[in-house]
């Protein structure tokens, strides 16, 4: 009996440790997600150092979630090429820009990812505006005329093609209008911040009638799913018991009975 039951117990253990590694990535719907992803880009838009006079407030926008799902769906580690030479990639916009992250599935969320971008200022010098180190995913993201977003994160399980061959996250974001444009600074300064705004100023942040106070800034919310800490923690242990009690049982019930494949 010891046996049999320290088998079984093997088996839970192998079922659970491969289910608790696998990864579930939220939707381009999934309204938490879309609050976290405006929320960053606004929170280091509205710290911005010299302040800006003129910065537009960033909303969400679903064409760019889905050129950014699509892309991310390549699973490469490159800018997608259909930004520069096509320009009804956007039904809207005729500019679009990139920021692109990927690493492991364990170092993935948005907040994470966006301050790898973000922390990039300090390569930039604004008075020169120019950068000692890489600083375009920084200057994209505060660029002052860009005041739509839209992101996507995927899983790719055979790895990403020019990084690495692990399982890994392709995270993007694609913005309108585009920013690192003629280089040119990233916004407007001088004086305190929205100086320069023609509509009201919220959070440091100009809104007027491409992103006004009231306006939507999320797309609607998805369908309710469990949220992963819940799947992992709860639902996909309790279904584990279950399976294990099940067989448990009908071992004791049925001693000789066996399975093969």
């Amino acid at each position: 009996m010891s046996s049999t039951v320290g088998l079984m117990w093997l088996w839970v253990w192998i079922i659970l440790d491969s289910g608790a590694s696998s990864v579930s990535l939220p939707e381009t719907t999934d309204r938490r997600f879309i609050d976290e992803c405006v929320r960053e880009h606004n929170r280091a838009r509205s710290s911005v150092s010299p302040p800006a006079s003129y910065m537009l407030y960033m909303t969400w926008d679903e064409g760019l979630s889905l050129i950014a799902k699509e892309w991310a769906e390549h699973c490469v580690f490159q800018h997608n090429p259909k930004l520069n030479n096509d320009p009804s990639v956007h039904p809207t916009f005729s500019s679009v820009g990139e920021n692109i992250w990927t690493g492991s599935p364990s170092l993935f969320d948005v907040t994470s990812a966006m301050k790898n971008w973000v922390d990039e200022k300090e390569h930039y010098d604004y008075q020169g505006n120019k950068c000692s180190l890489d600083c375009g995913h920084y200057t994209q993201v505060v660029w002052g005329s860009s005041y739509k977003v839209g992101c996507a994160a995927h899983l790719c399980p055979g790895g990403v093609a020019g990084f690495d061959s692990k399982e890994g996250v392709v995270f993007v974001c694609n913005y309108a209008t585009a920013g690192n444009m003629n280089s040119a600074r990233p916004y407007e300064s001088g004086g305190a911040a929205c100086s320069g705004c023609s509509g009201s100023c919220v959070d440091r942040l100009c809104r007027d009638n491409r992103s006004p106070v009231g306006a939507p800034e999320v797309a609607p919310a998805s369908a309710s799913h469990y949220p992963d800490y819940l799947n992992i923690l709860i639902v996909r242990p309790m279904g584990l018991l279950l399976t294990f009690i099940t067989a448990f049982a009908l071992h004791y019930r049925y001693p000789d009975v066996f399975c093969y494949e």
